[in-house]
């Protein structure tokens, strides 16, 4: 490879275009470097928006973009601007933190001409994206009551997510997405790696496939407090959810509103805690095998992928955590494999949850007032008021009322407003 990422000087987004039911995206680093990355839509009928493949190849870029995180200027229509110049600094907030690369003066997408947009008419059925954890089944279930057509959609089929469609038995969608070879071989010859904004590509992948498939709505379940930073860096909030906040739903809505109208795209789940989402998935039934949010699961190397949780990374703690209030310590024994609450080793991960002594971790977990509050309530439960971590962390101060009411802050469409209130 001809390119050495730390002197690249130039990042190209090249073509896209849409054959054999498959989005073919092209990029280039310098004139050395080609990346291709091949999105498969199986059994796909309907016609593609080029306005909406577009977007997806800007969105997408940002994967290939990091490895060098050149100088970048492109022009794109105002909208669009404002939506890439945020998701290219904002998005890669956490790769810049960990690599000491600020983007702020290195990205710019200017405004210029207009957004062209297609005019789709879908039959009303909302694609509900799934994950394989509890957020997207409070989303299925909540929708289904309601009485909305539903179907579930991934990109890939990893066990957790194969195993919740079939527990929601609802019809299910499968994307794949191919990664350019030459990102893999970039990355072993030295080039910058780290965090991307993944719930912005899903979401572009989900919304380019609805006139493929034949949805009109994109539901995500991304609750409110993805939107609290991780930590402040050089004047920057460092997010590592940044794609799933509240400012990217608004720019990613508008962005869409122009380009394809009369489709929807919001999150459901956005007016709650992640501890009122977790009172609700714990009143279903029927998922408790099947959910897995511990991302060993989901590691690309069979090698080191896991097939549970693994109960010794934040993501396992903060979700054992926010379930104990509303579950009895049997039922999570069953769901985990172990009382995670009882363990002292596990104490200093507890710890980082509520941001003693550290940031709060890298991963999608909640507010470090969401974890206090949780383990206040335990405090107040006989079956868990005596665990190692309840004692040893549980503040009497943390008041987990407030978290348990839904905001008013978010974008849920009217269509949809009476759904989350069937559940939540």
């Amino acid at each position: 490879m001809s390119v050495q990422p730390s002197v690249a000087q130039a990042f190209r987004f090249a073509d896209a275009f849409y054959e054999d039911s498959t989005a073919i995206l092209r990029y280039a680093l310098d004139d050395g470097v080609e990346f291709v990355e091949r999105i498969r839509f199986p059994g796909a009928e309907g016609d593609p928006s080029g306005a909406l493949l577009e977007l997806l190849h800007l969105i997408v870029g940002v994967s290939y973009y990091k490895t060098a995180a050149p100088q970048l200027e492109v022009d794109a229509d105002p909208t669009t601007a404002d939506l890439l110049n945020r998701l290219y600094v904002d998005g890669l907030s956490e790769f810049a933190y960990v690599n000491r690369v600020d983007l702020r003066g290195r990205v710019r997408f200017a405004p210029a001409g207009d957004a062209a947009g297609d005019a789709l008419s879908l039959p009303r059925r909302t694609a509900v994206p799934i994950g394989g954890g509890k957020d997207s089944i409070v989303t299925l279930e909540a929708l289904k009551r309601a009485g909305e057509p539903i179907v579930a959609f991934s990109v890939g089929n990893p066990d957790p997510i194969r195993r919740t469609v079939e527990a929601a038995g609802v019809e299910h969608i499968v994307v794949e997405r191919e990664l350019s070879p030459a990102l893999f071989r970039l990355n072993a010859a030295g080039a910058l790696n780290g965090h991307v904004p993944i719930t912005a590509i899903v979401s572009a992948i989900a919304f380019f496939a609805a006139p493929l498939y034949g949805f009109d709505a994109v539901a995500m379940s991304n609750e409110r407090s993805a939107s609290e930073p991780n930590l402040v860096w050089n004047g920057l909030e460092v997010n590592h959810q940044w794609s799933k906040g509240l400012q990217f739903e608004r720019l990613f809505r508008a962005c869409l509103a122009q380009r394809a109208p009369g489709l929807e795209w919001f999150s459901l789940l956005r007016p709650w805690s992640e501890l009122a989402i977790a009172r609700a998935f714990a009143q279903l039934d029927g998922y408790d095998q099947a959910f897995t949010s511990c991302n060993s699961v989901f590691r690309r190397d069979p090698a080191r992928r896991g097939t549970g949780w693994c109960g010794e990374c934040p993501k396992c703690r903060f979700v054992f955590l926010v379930l104990a209030p509303w579950m009895e310590p049997d039922r999570l024994v069953r769901i985990f494999g172990r009382k995670l609450l009882d363990e002292p080793e596990q104490e200093a991960g507890f710890a980082e949850l509520l941001g003693i002594e550290a940031h709060k971790p890298f991963e999608c977990v909640g507010e470090e007032g969401e974890s206090a509050a949780a383990l206040a309530l335990l405090s107040e439960r006989p079956d868990w008021r005596d665990a190692h971590v309840v004692r040893a962390l549980a503040r009497a101060t943390a008041d987990a009322g407030a978290l348990l009411e839904p905001s008013a802050d978010h974008c849920i469409p009217a269509r949809f407003e009476g759904a989350a209130r069937a559940l939540l």
